[in-house]
């Protein structure tokens, strides 16, 4: 199989400084899982050495095996009991002003991991009550009641990606589905939440099927989109059809913004939690 050489746009420099050296001790230090790393996400050290960082909880292992993701698929542990303590003292430690949380998949959990979540959000407002919170959920087999759960907490921002056009989800998630995602971004929007959502492109998607998926994220109630490049993080993973141009990404920003979102983020390196702190009111 042939591979697409990387462009120049796509292609970063590792530089750490102090606040980079600080975040990753406290993240080794703690024991914790982030999707940074696991997700080998291209803006860890611009993030890490602004003292950001977006945290993965329910353990590394992931009961689901999505063909774009890296992170560990397979018969997880149990819930860590410690970990929501050890996220929000994490956040202080990093003198966090907004944070993110997101999880892997845990079908394995008759709550799919709705308790740790709530737990995480609790311990996090508790000892960091002027920490401005975004959580990125599992779809939860679009379950309300599990939904209702994190809703409850209150959470400033409640994100779920859609990942990619509806044609292509069954290629590129497993047991996710595109309706499923639509159905949990309209139940949050109803419940008065912040819906936000992210997208990947270079997966062989069209124009056309971008902005229906806009539409149909409109149509939802959701109000933030973010639209990254995909990259190919081993040769286990799906291989990257197209590398979508710097300036193809603004124009879906404008044309995002146009049809009516009220932020969107749009580049080539952009990922769902980049720069999230916008995002809040």
């Amino acid at each position: 199989m042939s591979y697409l050489r990387k462009p120049d746009w796509l292609k970063t420099q590792f530089k750490s400084d102090k606040n980079f050296e600080l975040v990753s001790r406290v993240v080794k230090d703690n024991q914790l899982h982030t999707i940074c790393s696991s997700g080998r996400c291209p803006n860890m050290c611009e993030c890490w050495n602004k003292g950001t960082a977006t945290f993965m909880i329910l353990g590394e292992i992931c009961t689901r095996g999505c063909r774009f993701c890296n992170t560990i698929t397979g018969r997880p542990l149990p819930p860590d009991a410690s970990e929501p303590q050890k996220v929000a003292e994490s956040i202080r430690l990093m003198n966090l002003k907004h944070a993110v949380v997101t999880s892997v998949t845990r079908d394995d959990l008759s709550d799919q991991g709705a308790a740790q979540w709530v737990e995480t959000i609790r311990a996090i407002k508790t000892v960091n009550p002027n920490t401005t919170l975004e959580v990125l959920i599992p779809d939860f087999d679009g379950k309300t009641e599990l939904l209702d759960l994190v809703i409850a907490e209150k959470p400033d921002i409640i994100s779920h990606n859609l990942e990619t056009v509806k044609r292509l989800t069954p290629e590129i998630r497993t047991k996710a589905r595109y309706e499923t995602s639509l159905r949990v971004l309209s139940y949050l929007a109803s419940q008065q939440v912040v819906a936000k959502t992210g997208i990947m492109l270079g997966l062989g998607e069209t124009e056309e099927e971008v902005l229906q998926l806009m539409d149909d994220a409109l149509e939802a109630g959701c109000s933030i989109l973010t639209i990254g490049q995909y990259m190919q993080p081993s040769r286990k993973n799906i291989a990257v059809s197209e590398y979508v141009t710097p300036e193809k990404f603004e124009e879906y920003r404008l044309l995002g913004l146009q049809k009516g979102f009220r932020q969107v983020e749009s580049a080539p390196l952009v990922r769902s939690s980049y720069c999230a702190e916008k995002h809040v009111l």
